[in-house]
C-alpha cells in the first residue's frame, strides 16, 4: 500500500522542469535573436515571475510546514510543551507529521502508565506495610519452648500467614499459605490473621478457632482461592502439644533420642474450600519430649528451584534438619536451614513466599523471658 500519494520531490522536479524550459527559451532567444521574436525583457520578466512563484510555493508548501514540525520536535526533545500537528497532507511532510503525532501519543500513554504504575507502587507499599504490621515482627518467648519464625515474601505483598499467640496458659502457633501470591493472596492472608486473633480470644482450643475462621472465610473468597493451614497448641502447664490441620504441608518432628526426622500429615481440608469443615478436621496430639523439635514450613521452601530447575524438596529439608539440629538451638536450625535453601537456589528468582517455623521443647524455660526476641525477617 502506498503511503505517500503526493510526493514533494515530484513537485520540485515538475517546477524545475518548467524552470529549465524557460531558461532554455531565454538562451535560444539571445543566441539567435530572430526578427519578430518576443522582446527579451518579456522573457526575462516571465522567467523572474516563475522564479518568484517557485520560491513562494517552496516556502509555503515545504519550508513553512517543515519549520512548524521542527519547532514541535525541538520542544519535545527539550522537555517543553508541544502540540499535536494537524494536517491532511499525504506527502513526506504529512508522513513526518503523522509520525510525530504517533510518537507523542505513545509518549503520553507511557507517561500515563508511569503515573499509574507509581500510584500502584504507592498502594503496594502501603499494603506491604499494613501486612508487616499484622504479621509478628518478633518470635515470642514461651514457657517450655524455643520458637523462631522466619518469613520471606516473593513480592511486596505475600500470601504466607503465620503467628504465635499466647492466651492464658496456651500458645497457638500456626502457619498458612494462600493459593498464589501477590495482592489477592495478601488480602486473604490479612483476613485470616485477623480472624484467628479474634477467635483465639473467644475459644480455648485450636479446633474451634479453625472451624470458625473457615466459616467466615468461605463467605468472602472465590472458589479458586483458598488457604492451607496447620495450627499447633502448646499447653504451658501440662507440656502437651496438639495440632489441627487444614490441608497444609507435613509437620516435621525431629526426635532427639533417635536422631530421626518424622513427617506427620497435617490432614483436613484447606480453609475456604467447604462451608463447614467441622466434620473433616480433628485435633490430634503430638508426643513431644524434651529436646524434640517441631518444624512448620510453606511450599515456597520445598518447591524452591535451582538453576537446573530441580526443586529443593521435602527430603532435602529433612536432611538439613537432621544435620543442624544436633549442633544448634531453634534459632540456629532456622538460620542454617534458610541459608541452605538460599544456597540451593544459586541466585535464582524466588517464585513463592517462604516461611519457616522451628520450635524446640526446652524444659529449662520455666516462664516467658523478657529479653529481646528474634526477628521474623528471613535475612535477620
Amino acid at each position: 500500500m502506498r503511503i505517500i500519494k503526493k510526493s514533494i520531490i515530484r513537485k520540485l522536479f515538475f517546477h524545475l522542469f518548467w524552470f529549465a524550459l524557460l531558461i532554455s527559451a531565454l538562451f535560444f532567444y539571445f543566441y539567435y535573436k530572430e526578427v519578430g521574436s518576443v522582446p527579451y525583457y518579456w522573457v526575462i520578466a516571465a522567467l523572474g515571475a516563475f522564479l518568484i512563484f517557485f520560491l513562494i510555493v517552496y516556502w509555503v508548501d515545504i519550508v513553512k510546514p517543515l519549520r512548524s514540525i521542527m519547532i514541535q520536535i525541538q520542544s519535545l526533545l527539550g522537555g517543553k510543551p508541544y502540540k499535536r500537528i494537524y494536517t491532511n497532507r499525504v506527502d513526506e511532510i504529512g508522513i513526518i507529521a503523522h509520525f510525530f503525532n504517533q510518537v507523542t501519543k505513545g509518549l503520553g500513554k507511557v507517561s500515563y502508565d508511569l503515573k499509574d504504575r507509581e500510584r500502584m507502587l504507592d498502594e503496594l507499599t502501603i499494603a506491604s506495610q499494613l501486612q508487616r504490621d499484622i504479621l509478628p515482627l518478633k518470635s515470642p518467648s514461651v514457657p517450655g519452648l524455643q520458637i523462631v519464625a522466619k518469613n520471606k515474601p516473593a513480592t511486596e505483598v505475600g500470601g504466607d500467614s503465620f503467628d504465635m499467640i499466647t492466651i492464658n496458659n496456651k500458645t497457638y502457633i500456626y502457619i498458612g499459605d494462600v493459593t498464589g501470591h501477590g495482592v489477592a493472596a495478601g488480602l486473604i492472608m490479612t483476613m485470616v490473621n485477623s480472624l484467628v486473633k479474634v477467635f483465639a480470644d473467644i475459644y480455648d482450643n485450636a479446633y474451634d478457632i479453625i472451624v470458625n475462621v473457615n466459616k467466615n472465610i468461605k463467605k468472602h473468597v472465590k472458589k479458586a482461592m483458598y488457604m492451607t493451614m496447620v495450627m499447633l497448641c502448646w499447653d504451658h502447664e501440662n507440656k502437651k502439644m496438639t495440632y489441627v490441620g487444614a490441608g497444609h504441608e507435613y509437620i516435621l518432628i525431629y526426635r532427639s533420642f533417635s536422631g530421626e526426622c518424622e513427617e506427620v500429615l497435617s490432614g483436613g481440608v484447606a480453609l475456604g474450600m467447604v462451608p463447614d469443615n467441622s466434620k473433616i478436621i480433628k485435633e490430634k496430639n503430638i508426643e513431644l519430649n524434651n529436646g524434640d523439635f517441631v518444624i512448620l514450613y510453606t511450599d515456597g521452601i520445598t518447591e524452591a528451584k535451582n538453576s537446573e530447575g530441580e526443586m529443593y524438596g521435602l527430603e532435602r529439608l529433612k536432611q538439613a534438619i537432621k544435620e543442624y539440629v544436633p549442633q544448634y538451638s531453634a534459632e540456629g536450625v532456622n538460620y542454617h536451614v534458610a541459608k541452605d535453601v538460599s544456597a540451593f537456589m544459586e541466585g535464582q528468582p524466588q517464585e513463592d513466599d517462604m516461611t519457616l517455623i522451628v520450635a524446640k521443647r526446652d524444659d529449662k524455660i520455666k516462664k516467658a523471658r523478657d529479653e529481646a526476641a528474634q526477628s521474623t525477617s528471613w535475612g535477620d
